[in-house]
């Protein structure tokens, strides 16, 4: 009797086991979801993931105008980060991108649509880095910045900042000097200043001396040319298109 009520005792365990096994392995299962019931999810954090980078860390641009040749040419696209300017401001010989102040803005078109429709959902996709955002933005090379005074030219034709002539390897075309016509006249942008940058600021000027409307184009404004920090929106650092152009972007610091 006693076997058999061991054995009793035994098959009950063992079927609760079971029993309780079976409950526990249900518990641990996950019920996987249909991907049409994740994808919106996954959609949410990419776009989450973009905006975070297009605000805090960088951004690619296209370059619409010769004003930076060699440097960088008509449909490069680059790269653009921000980090470098949270712990300090540009330098001279960097490539920045900003935002023009108001009176460089005479010439800027909007890219946006004139459908209401169409141009609310171009300013969404903007906040995620989708659309260009829609304003004045310039690339140039920071040449002088708060403190500085730069002018042009010296006996060579040379850009000066605080009376010590640049070195400007970079420079693809300049409207010509002539050390033998005291007395020559130059093209307006040729010859300027000198200004003194205030505080805060930077002067810029393209590479292709010839075709960039820069800080010379604008020392009768407020500013006498020169651009806020706060429009700064970072430093150029590479050209990731096309493949013919890939590479960084190096800052060249003219002062020596």
């Amino acid at each position: 009797m006693s076997v058999v009520t061991d054995e009793t005792k035994s098959a009950s365990m063992s079927a609760r086991d079971d029993e309780g096994g079976t409950h526990r392995h249900k518990r641990g299962e996950r019920k996987q979801r249909p991907f049409w019931q994740e994808f919106p999810i996954l959609i949410v954090i990419a776009a989450v993931i973009a905006a975070l980078m297009v605000t805090f860390v960088g951004r690619p641009y296209v370059i619409p105008s010769q004003s930076m040749e060699d440097t960088l040419q008509i449909g490069d696209r680059i790269y653009v980060q921000k980090i470098t300017y949270y712990g300090s401001d540009p330098a001279p010989g960097d490539v920045v991108v900003f935002v023009g102040p108001p009176s460089w803005n005479d010439l800027y078109k909007s890219i946006r649509s004139d459908n209401t429709v169409v141009r609310g959902m171009q300013n969404f996709l903007a906040y995620f880095g989708l659309v260009p955002p829609d304003e004045n933005d310039l690339v140039k090379r920071v040449i002088a910045v708060g403190g500085q005074t730069v002018q042009c030219c010296d006996a060579q034709g040379r850009v000066m900042v605080d009376g010590k002539p640049l070195d400007e390897p970079y420079i693809k075309k300049d409207h010509p000097w002539y050390t033998d016509r005291p007395n020559a006249v130059y093209p307006a942008g040729r010859v300027f200043g000198p200004v003194t940058v205030p505080d805060g600021h930077m002067w810029v000027m393209g590479d292709n001396r010839n075709e960039s409307r820069d800080s010379r184009a604008h020392v009768s404004d407020d500013l006498q040319g020169t651009v806020p920090f706060d429009n700064v929106r970072g430093k150029t650092v590479f050209k990731i298109w096309p493949p013919s152009r890939l590479g960084p972007v190096h800052s060249q610091d003219p002062h020596g």
